[in-house]
């Protein structure tokens, strides 16, 4: 409703037309976008990153003083804390919904993202998830629900044959997390290990909050493999190729989607030489905006990028970019728009399939080499 209906309709009832005035005019000045990610626990820094991510392209999207309606507004982040837990991310979502946001960066993880999804989906808000790769995500129906990195189904395939033909492994061990992230992940892995005819010796899982991985190591030892593939993060890949080297195990750590980060360097320290993960989009220094965006990031923050602060500020920029061409915050104006989406963001080309993945998904392969995370091959993309 515009606000000289709002007054009229104000007068009539009875209600002091300048207050309610100044209130709407208020109100309408500023734009609400949600974040939602985990800001504590064991995995805060990555929710920290995506939140530097996003705050960057609201303050980006504010310097070109935009307008909607004719009327300039003011783009404003509302983060929460999800804790990378998913009843904690329902909480979270309900939250943003009722803090008026008109669409969400988020959630960090599959566990969190999938939940959450319904509330947004019930709300009719966007939802726009910079990391989130479990293919069930979209996978719900719901047409609120985005993703700006590629799922797991086509990193798992990926990794799987990258494990065969360039590593060259021969017995492969398979670990995961049991989140819906890790499982599914490890789950692709295994199905492209066997379809490229690769074998796998052991197929074992912990939980999400395991540190000593001792009793499932002795087991996968006893397979004598040469190449085991976790399904999980940074936290719990450190301790895990740490455990790894002090039981002797000749084995090369593999995984995809979650390891490289600094905290994975800071906790893993030596131990973490040789070990090769999988990532989703392409590396920094290759992304089209990619330097641009590290100098004004580190120019901002004063500290390193984890990995994935760049999807972050793509997920805020194409959400805010479908509201402005659509020059409306009306989420059945705005929806339509995003779905058609052909913005060119920091990380590449954002343009969605018709269950909201992004398109041509492109993933890049990285092994940690004297304490850095190196970039050593890309694959995916657009054929």
């Amino acid at each position: 409703m515009h606000i000289t209906a709002l007054i009229k309709r104000a007068s009539l009832i009875g209600v002091a037309v300048s207050s309610l005035a100044a209130a709407v005019a208020q109100a309408d000045q500023t734009v609400l976008i949600g974040l939602a990610g985990p800001l504590t626990g064991p995995s805060a820094r990555i929710g920290k990153d995506l939140e530097n991510g996003a705050q960057l392209a609201i303050a980006d999207a504010n310097a070109k003083h935009p307008k909607i309606h004719g009327e300039a507004v003011t783009f404003k982040l509302i983060s929460e804390d999800d804790q990378s837990d998913p009843r904690t991310a329902v909480t979270v979502a309900q939250r943003l919904v009722d803090a008026g946001v008109a669409g969400v960066v988020g959630h960090w993880n599959t566990g969190t993202s999938i939940p959450a999804a319904r509330i947004y989906h019930d709300a009719g808000i966007a939802q726009v998830a910079p990391v989130a790769t479990g293919h069930a995500y979209t996978q719900q129906g719901f047409d609120t629900s985005f993703r700006i990195m590629g799922h797991d189904d086509d990193g798992g395939q990926v990794a799987g044959k990258y494990a065969l033909e360039t590593l060259k492994a021969k017995r492969i061990a398979v670990l995961d997390d049991r989140t819906a992230f890790g499982q599914g992940l490890a789950d692709q892995f295994v199905k492209s290990v066997q379809a490229n005819g690769g074998t796998v010796v052991s197929r074992e899982f912990v939980d999400d909050k395991t540190i000593d991985f001792s009793a499932v190591l002795t087991t996968i030892r006893s397979k004598n493999p040469d190449l085991i593939f976790f399904g999980g993060v940074d936290s719990q890949a450190a301790p895990l190729a740490r455990r790894i080297k002090q039981l002797g195990i000749k084995a090369t750590l593999m995984g995809a989607g979650g390891f490289v980060s600094q905290t994975f360097l800071e906790l893993a320290q030596k131990d973490g030489d040789g070990v090769t993960a999988l990532e989703p989009g392409l590396a920094i220094e290759k992304m089209p905006g990619g330097k641009a965006f590290e100098q004004a990031y580190q120019a901002r923050y004063k500290t390193h990028i984890e990995l994935h602060a760049p999807f972050a500020y793509d997920g805020v920029g194409v959400l805010i970019a479908a509201i402005e061409k659509a020059d409306s915050i009306d989420p059945q104006k705005y929806l339509p728009v995003l779905r058609a989406s052909q913005y060119q963001g920091v990380t590449g080309l954002i343009a969605f399939d018709a269950e909201g993945n992004l398109k041509d998904p492109t993933f890049t392969v990285y092994q940690v080499k004297a304490n850095k995370w190196q970039p050593v091959s890309v694959a995916g993309g657009k054929k």
